[in-house]
């Protein structure tokens, strides 16, 4: 089942938690660690994974973090669909998934510019909560239809972000 959770404000510890995990297993080659998702948006009703974005330098220094996040309890994905990615879950239910991309992949400016749009606009991100909700009742147990159902949404707002973060001339 989708299941949405009101806000829950021990989200950004928990993600600080398993940042310093993966930045200290990960030693030298993962340079930094995103709070992303919904859990990273104050006051959105969010599935309750904590999702994060490791960035490498390189993609093959990606393939070096496999190891290291097992052996914190992450099982290893693939790239799961987005090429260029790592990715990587854990816990039953899933408690945390990570996307590790190399510094020059797309995702992760685009990442970024969608969670500071929403935190920064209430409109779209009150918008957005409904949304969900109105799928994860529509949508039940079918994770595959609720993503695919959001995306024009998300489409939209990564369009909004764009053009909000570009230098105006």
């Amino acid at each position: 089942m989708i299941v949405l959770a009101p806000y829950d404000p021990e989200w950004p510890a928990q993600f600080a938690a398993a940042r310093d995990e993966i930045l200290a297993a990960c030693s030298g080659l993962v340079i930094e660690v995103h709070h992303i998702g919904s859990t990273a948006i104050p006051g959105l009703a969010a599935k309750p994974v904590i999702d994060m974005l490791p960035v490498v330098r390189r993609l093959e220094d990606g393939h070096a973090c496999i190891a290291p996040l097992q052996t914190l309890g992450y099982a290893y994905r693939g790239e799961h669909g987005i090429a260029g990615r790592h990715y990587f879950v854990r816990g039953t239910p899933r408690s945390h998934q990570a996307h590790l991309f190399a510094a020059d992949h797309p995702e992760v400016e685009r990442h970024l510019l969608f969670r500071d749009y929403l935190r920064e606009h209430a409109d779209e991100r009150a918008t957005y909560e409904r949304l969900k909700r109105d799928l994860a009742a529509k949508f039940g147990d079918d994770r595959q239809a609720y993503a695919a159902a959001k995306t024009p949404f998300c489409d939209r707002i990564d369009r909004l972000a764009r053009a909000a973060a570009r230098p105006r001339s």
